[in-house]
Order: C-alpha cells, then structure tokens, then sequence
C-alpha cells in the first residue's frame, strides 16, 4: 500500500508537506503540483479517517428519510448525491422509517462519526436537532418544516392540492374527495388545505368533512381509505390522493371494483411509480425531488464553507400533467 512517505519521495517534498497539501493548508502552487502527480501515479488515497479526527469534521453528510421505499425519497436522494458527488462529499443514507427514536439514533451517529452536516425530512413535529445544531454542524431541512431556525427546501404543497382538485372540477366533477398522509405532517395538512378551498369555492355547501382522510403516506394508507370512501351512502365521484403511494393504492381499490377512472376522477400528486391505467387516465401533479435534494445539498455545503446569512427556506414549483379522459 502507497504511505504518504512514498509520495514525499517521489515528489521530492517532505511528508509533512504532503499532508499539507492534502489538508489544504498553504503550499506553493508548485509543490501542490508535484505532490498531486506523485499521488496520481503511485495511487494514493489520503487517509480521510485520520483527516477528519484531526478537523473534528469529514467529506460526508448524512441523509435522513422517512421512508427508502418511497420513489419520491429515492429520487430527491439520487439528488442530494448528484450535487454533493460534484463537490467530493459522500452521502450516507439512513431510513427513519418516520420513526423519532430511530431518527435520533441517526443523527447521533452523524454526531459521533463527525459528519460535516445532514439533509433530514423529518419524520415528526417532535424531530429534535439540538444535538447536531449544538455541534455547530449545519442542518438543511426537506420536503417538511421544524421548530428550528435552520435551511429548508419544501414543495409548493398548497398549490399543488388546489391544482389537483381544480383539475378535477374542470374535468366535470363535483363531489371530490380527498386523502393525505398523517395529519401532523406539513405536506398532508397543506395539500389538504389545498383541495379544500376549490371544492368549498366550487360548492359553498360542501361538506368537506364527509369527504377527508387522514391515513398514512403509503399504498396501504390510500387502500383503507378508499374503501372507507366508497362504502359511504354518497360515495366520491373523485379524489385527491396526496401523495404518489397513496394514489397507487387508491387505484388499486378503483380497479378492484370496476371503477377506473374516468367513471371515478382521480387526481396524484407525486408522480406514480407504478399503475396498469393508462398515463392519460390520471391527473398527476409532479412533484420535482430530484431537484429538492439537489437544491438542499448546494444549500448545505454552502454553510459547510462558512456561509453565515439568515436561515432561508426555498419553496419549489410543481408541473401538473392534466389527464386527458375527461369525465
């Protein structure tokens, strides 16, 4: 194995110096220069566990997530990955399963293993970052918000139940429901609040209470809903799922019964990962994950280089795909 020994010889440098290069202290361009080739050629690889002992602090920032087998998660991973791989930093993946305890763990372990910072979607209101704030270690919140004065990157969630549901009211229904995820979770309430104000503009006498379900953000959570909403005297003639597994499982019931769109509306907003309809059969607001996670990895490896200014939170856009088989 290549020692930083055998660098400073072949450079004709000290291996103080070569330590110095790689730690990024001052060196003259020239002897960077030589210390770089002799490293390229002998392939070496600086010992980071070392590096990060002696900088409290390492080239890996910790992702935190609700749920790994979300499409949704994976993607706007594959983002946090894409901009920190540019930058030299690795990311470590680790699935809360939207569990608090489980999401402590993680972040201690950020903690003890001195990442340089975390990307987290809390799993609940009740998420503590004291421990990682307390470090001096920065935090950059997605897709949900926190009690804490830290970066955030969220989705337009309102918007994108109000661009949902008025889909489905320009497509002919009148009597549509909605289901969301947990109802202490932003993203559920928000997009709720969403689909609320087009149905009550539409019908001042709507009862939206007969129609909203709180459930969880996966396939099971939009089955059991469904079936709630179809056994009722006045069943939907459409619905508002809020997020992408959640319509995947309201579908399923649909098909099970007969009643695939466009007899019953159906409106995602996520893009679906998995469906036998048609792609024109469904209306979906996308939902750009990819972009959040790249967008909160640039934000936090700014403050990772000394970035100091007000906490700041970034609100993106969605893009509605309108289902062409109209009611």
């Amino acid at each position: 194995m290549t020692t930083i020994y055998d660098v400073a010889k072949h450079a004709g440098v000290s291996p103080a110096t070569v330590s110095r290069v790689f730690n990024g202290t001052n060196v003259s361009a020239e002897k960077v220069a030589a210390v770089r080739e002799a490293a390229e050629l002998l392939k070496f690889t600086p010992n980071r566990t070392a590096r990060s002992l002696r900088l409290q602090s390492s080239e890996v920032i910790a992702l935190v997530i609700p749920d790994i087998e979300n499409p949704y998660f994976t993607e706007m991973a594959r983002g946090v990955e894409d901009a920190a791989s540019e930058a030299g930093y690795s990311v470590v993946l680790c699935n809360s399963d939207s569990q608090t305890e489980k999401e402590a763990t993680y972040l201690n372990i950020a903690v003890a293993e001195h990442m340089s910072g975390v990307i987290i979607a809390p799993a609940s209101e009740k998420t503590d970052l004291t421990p990682v704030l307390s470090t001096g270690r920065p935090v950059v919140v997605v897709d949900r918000g926190t009690g804490h004065d830290v970066d955030g990157v969220v989705m337009a969630n309102r918007v994108a139940g109000v661009a949902a549901t008025q889909a489905l009211i320009d497509a002919g229904y009148r009597r549509i429901a909605y289901i969301g995820g947990p109802e202490h979770i932003d993203t559920a309430v928000e997009r709720a609040e969403g689909w609320r104000s087009v149905v009550s503009a539409a019908d001042p006498a709507f009862d939206t209470g007969a129609l909203e379900r709180f459930a969880t953000f996966r396939v099971d959570g939009g089955r059991e809903a469904m079936q709630e909403l179809l056994a009722l005297p006045e069943p939907p003639d459409a619905v508002v799922a809020g997020n992408n597994l959640i319509g995947v499982g309201a579908i399923q019931v649909l098909t099970e019964r007969g009643l695939t769109p466009p007899q019953i509306g159906v409106a995602v907003i996520g893009s679906l990962p998995f469906t036998t309809l048609s792609p024109t059969a469904v209306t979906v607001v996308r939902l750009p994950a990819r972009h959040m996670g790249m967008t909160a990895a640039k934000m936090l490896l700014e403050r990772i280089r000394g970035d100091k200014q007000p906490a700041r939170t970034v609100v993106l856009c969605n893009e509605v795909q309108v289902a062409s088989a109209m009611r």
